[in-house]
């Protein structure tokens, strides 16, 4: 992916010195916790509905965690290494894209802030935890990310290269253009008014539509900045179909099971990331239309 020597955002916050110390582990129970227990308790709360604290905290022979109040830390200025600068362009291209479409469709778009962050953070939506992987909070509009998803997404999930990792940013983006647009609160909405299956299955409309919006941003992106390189399709492509919930509930050794999904079987998640990029056509990301999914 080409992206050296292009704008980056000022939206960053670098609140890693203040979270869970250094690594990308959690310090729970005495001990540090590795990325493969991360990536264990990413998949168990992602399922089964279990909180990913208490995972860590069993997996670390230690109590069950007891939650306590989120106390706002400040920001500090963003590190300057490769990894850094490389998450600040590609949001500040989000940024680009997502202004000129929402000025052209007689909108002003409102930039959202990813605060980059190690172990835990405080948020508007709660505590965040590295477990969660990368996610978005509607209720402070900001992306949160631990940069070590990116060692999981290489090393436990198998989905290498800068694209994969920039499809991350541009999906979590994606929800931001949601919660803009009104409609998280209409899924939000839909909470306790329909079954658990029938909401799960809202969820995964939500979340194929932000992997749409992520192919909508690359599609403007490499028209007016040429950022797309040889393999970088594919390295998305195969990102996309990494974190789909059939391959996550077969890589946790369990039993597929399609009512629990709630982002999308690797199939799906391709082919709405494929849609936006192909046609840079927010009207073609209508996953919430009859028979869309």
């Amino acid at each position: 992916m080409r992206w050296e020597g292009n704008r980056e955002s000022d939206n960053v916050d670098d609140v890693r010195n203040q979270g869970g110390g250094p690594g990308g582990g959690l310090r729970l129970g005495g001990g540090r916790l590795g990325i493969g227990s991360v990536v264990i308790a990413l998949v168990a709360s992602y399922f089964l509905g279990v909180n990913p604290l208490t995972v860590l905290q069993m997996l670390a022979g230690g109590p069950a965690p007891v939650s306590q109040p989120a106390v706002e830390q400040p920001g500090t200025a963003p590190q300057n290494d490769e990894q850094t600068r490389f998450v600040r362009t590609v949001l500040a291209d989000t940024e680009d894209v997502w202004r000129t479409l929402f000025k052209e469709g007689g909108g002003q778009y409102q930039d959202p802030r990813l605060v980059l962050f190690r172990g835990s953070v405080p948020t508007a939506c709660g505590t965040g935890q590295s477990a969660m992987g990368p996610f978005y909070c509607p209720a402070d509009q900001k992306v949160y990310i631990d940069l070590g998803f990116y060692d999981v997404l290489r090393q436990q999930l198998g989905a290498p290269g800068d694209f994969a990792q920039a499809y991350v940013i541009a999906h979590e983006v994606g929800h931001h253009v949601q919660n803009l647009l009104g409609t998280t609160d209409k899924v939000d909405a839909m909470r306790g008014r329909v079954s658990e299956t029938q909401y799960n299955a809202l969820s995964v409309r939500l979340e194929l539509q932000a992997d749409c919006y992520a192919g909508v941003w690359a599609h403007h992106a490499d028209r007016a900045r040429q950022v797309l390189e040889t393999g970088d399709i594919e390295e998305g492509l195969n990102a996309a179909a990494r974190i789909g919930d059939d391959a996550l509930q077969r890589q946790a050794g369990g039993e597929v099971r399609p009512d629990s999904f709630t982002h999308g079987t690797s199939v799906q998640r391709q082919t709405w990331f494929r849609r936006g990029l192909d046609t840079g056509d927010l009207r073609q990301c209508d996953t919430f239309a009859r028979g869309a999914v």
